[in-house]
């Protein structure tokens, strides 16, 4: 097909030029890209192989292109997170260079290319600020007022005598096991092990294997009883978040409410089954009746004469209003709780975390058979042994990572007044920039 539409090209392109003109490639190569959507190297490529054989093959079919959000999960990103902020912590201006030297030295973390990790950053929702040639890389704002905003309520919240719950989910493959062993470096093959009596260390699964999908809340008292939500995933996804959705959640959640303490507040993550809205707002697919019967039930003023573009800006204003509400949120007002939301991939405020590695330590200890069955009953027992002692060590530590973390954003401040900062919105070379 491609050689045809080039062929069309060339030859109309022969006829509007004079017989002793001839049309150049380059210009209908890139015209056959325009018509079909592809590259001009694509085009290139297919000419030449035309030119070299009588027939040629059609390109092989591709699966779909997988991005690194499909690959890497919360833990990791939070992680990397948390890399940028010790640079602020350090009074040391981040760079990107900087950060994918520390990301790679990690063995707990992937190798990254300096264009994967650039836009992980913007993932992360960092941005860039600039003074001449120089680059650091900081916290969007947004992200800056949500985390003050969050760090300040909590402690209102405490202040107040208000009982804390942490609640999240978490994942587990049957074939968890302990990264590091001790092995037997005088072994150096099977058949010496057998005619020694000896063995070529541990068994370790082929593979990850199935995975089970783990939520539960709990507080300083430990966790509340007969919340444990655990169940087998359909899809080995890295992202456990896509095995969830809302009415499941909420199903879950309701059952839970009636368990907790009054007056109480209920910390969770921005996950999507956790932040479902209330109601819909009015966009541009809508039809102008369908928005104007739901301004006239909001009873906001507007004219019937205005078209949609001014009816949706009408909308937006009064968003906050009548929109900015929770499914979870109104559920747990019922009952007189307060939900409370972590900034996006801080999940390292969150107890829990720490109380989940407690769990699948036990697991990766315990794991003999790598069965989804005994990985299962082996999780539950790790949860068993997680005593409120041990759910009031893991909160105090995190109390003092949010006193920590609430004055990061003041290191930050000083690290970015030493340059006379310019901040940018758009990429640039200095992105590049890794001058000290």
């Amino acid at each position: 097909m491609i050689q045809n539409v080039y062929k069309h090209v060339f030859e109309e392109k022969a006829a509007s030029l004079l017989p002793i003109e001839a049309p150049e490639k380059k210009e209908c190569v890139s015209k056959t890209a325009d018509i079909l959507g592809i590259g001009v190297t694509s085009v290139y490529s297919v000419l030449k192989e035309c030119k070299e054989n009588e027939q040629f093959k059609s390109p092989e079919k591709r699966g779909p292109k997988h991005s690194f959000k499909d690959k890497l999960d919360d833990f990791t990103f939070a992680a990397i997170r948390r890399k940028v902020h010790n640079f602020f912590y350090a009074n040391e201006s981040p760079t990107i260079i900087k950060i994918l030297k520390v990301v790679n030295e990690d063995p707990d973390l992937p190798n990254f290319s300096w264009s994967t990790l650039r836009n992980v950053m913007k993932h992360l929702n960092f941005k860039y600020v600039t003074k001449s040639r120089h680059s650091i890389l900081i916290d969007r704002q947004d992200i800056i007022l949500w985390r003050q905003r969050y760090l300040r309520k909590i402690k209102e919240y405490r202040r107040e005598g208000r009982y804390i719950y942490y609640q999240d989910e978490t994942w587990i493959n049957e074939g968890h096991a302990p990264k590091k062993a001790w092995i037997d470096q005088t072994v150096l093959s099977s058949r010496q092990a057998f005619l020694d009596g000896l063995t070529t260390g541990l068994k370790q699964p082929s593979g990850k294997g199935k995975r089970l999908i783990v939520g539960h809340i709990g507080g300083e008292e430990g966790f509340v009883e007969d919340s444990l939500l655990i169940f087998e995933a359909k899809k080995n996804k890295e992202d456990y978040h896509q095995e969830m959705n809302a009415d499941s959640f909420e199903k879950w959640f309701r059952g839970v409410l009636p368990k907790l303490k009054p007056n109480s507040v209920v910390v969770m993550d921005n996950a999507p089954y956790h932040s479902r809205k209330l109601e819909s707002l009015p966009k541009m697919s809508w039809t102008k009746p369908r928005i104007l019967e739901w301004l006239t039930s909001k009873n906001i003023l507007f004219e019937a004469t205005m078209v949609k573009a001014t009816l949706i800006d009408i909308v937006r204003q009064h968003k906050q209003e009548h929109c900015d509400k929770y499914v979870v949120d109104e559920m747990a007002a019922q009952h007189g709780i307060i939900v409370l939301r972590l900034p996006p991939y801080h999940c390292e405020l969150n107890p829990i975390e720490l109380v989940w590695a407690q769990a699948k330590g036990y697991v990766a200890r315990n794991n003999k058979t790598f069965k989804m069955t005994e990985v299962k009953k082996l999780f539950e027992e790790g949860l068993q042994h997680i005593t409120p002692e041990k759910w009031n060590s893991c909160v105090s530590h995190i109390i003092k990572k949010e006193d920590k973390m609430y004055g990061l954003d003041h290191m930050i401040d000083n690290v970015t007044d030493r340059f006379l900062i310019n901040v940018t919105e758009s990429d640039s070379d200095d992105f590049l920039s890794d001058n000290e």
